[in-house]
């Protein structure tokens, strides 16, 4: 189980790596909110930006994101993306 506060730094995590694959520069990672939309209204992420994300989220934490609409629920947000790392983190994955 992960606690509270490697949770945080997790998502801390994911949110500077959001801002550096997707090239929004001059967005401050700690200004995106935990519970944010990243599709929409929110972050505005779209399928390609989705698919680089989801490519530099495996090679960075080691942890695969299932495709289509498997992946819809994880990408829900960044404390969605962090729970999915963080129950997923040092399973076996094929």
């Amino acid at each position: 189980m992960t606690s509270p506060s490697s949770l945080a730094d997790l998502r801390r995590d994911i949110k500077t790596l959001i801002v550096k694959e997707l090239n929004l520069e001059g967005r401050d990672p700690a200004s995106i909110e935990d519970e944010a939309p990243l599709f929409g209204e929110g972050l505005g992420l779209d399928s390609l930006g989705a698919l680089q994300l989801a490519m530099s989220i495996e090679e960075r934490f080691g942890v695969r994101i299932p495709e289509g609409d498997d992946a819809r629920p994880i990408f829900r947000s960044v404390a969605s993306l962090a729970d999915h790392i963080a129950s997923h983190a040092g399973s076996p994955s094929g």
